[in-house]
């Protein structure tokens, strides 16, 4: 990396609560921040790759809203947040009773944001930044917010979740609407409407459901 991270990131944002989520707080950027609207070319020039884990996501708000409104979901279980960015869902669910929480995050940036935001609230979490997909985890739980916006990741996604819901983990997705959303093997679990930023969605405020994969 060419920037520390930990400076970069106390540099160019704030502690704040999500809307949909005031018990967490966490290191965000600020509506329109100059951190989102620099172009991959400036980013790249501080080795930094898109910044996903300086903004709450509706999918991640959504599901984390879920995780602690039904904290019998994870209540002394151990707990994978998949594609974790800045740890809100991962911080939820300990918040909620997890007995282990592992946020897994290939950006290597989203290690130094995880760790600083989990000092923010007060809690423990592991970090992995190794590439889970098609893996077995050692968890009873997986949390994924907002996954499923890319055709070929979501195509890696499905018959991993597939196979871990038949393996008997618990997989729950948040997700507000995404293109590639695989409806036809989900159940619906609750609906938020959840605040976003609008720079960065095309409203102000995302339909976001929280899934269930059937095995």
């Amino acid at each position: 990396m060419k920037t520390d991270p930990a400076l970069f990131i106390r540099d160019n944002t704030s502690p704040m609560t999500p809307p949909h989520v005031p018990e967490i707080r966490l290191n965000l950027a600020s509506e329109a921040h100059e951190l989102w609207l620099k172009t991959e070319e400036e980013l790249a020039e501080i080795g930094l790759p898109p910044p996903f884990w300086a903004f709450a996501w509706a999918g991640g708000q959504g599901l984390a809203r879920y995780v602690l409104d039904h904290p019998d979901m994870v209540d002394g279980k151990r707990v994978v947040d998949f594609a974790s960015g800045s740890g809100l869902v991962a911080i939820a669910a300990r918040m909620a009773g997890a007995s282990e929480v592992l946020a897994a995050d290939i950006d290597p940036w989203t290690r130094t944001a995880v760790a600083l935001n989990a000092e923010l609230n007060g809690v423990e979490i592991a970090f992995t930044g190794d590439n889970l997909i098609g893996s077995e985890i050692d968890a009873d739980v997986l949390l994924a917010g907002d996954v499923f916006y890319d055709r070929d990741f979501a195509m890696a996604l499905v018959p991993w979740f597939e196979r871990l819901a038949a393996d008997g983990v618990t997989v729950l997705v948040g997700d507000p609407g995404r293109a590639y959303l695989p409806k036809e093997r989900l159940a619906a679990c609750a609906v938020y409407a959840v605040p976003v930023t609008r720079a960065l969605e095309d409203s102000e405020v995302k339909k976001t459901t929280v899934w269930r994969f059937n095995g």
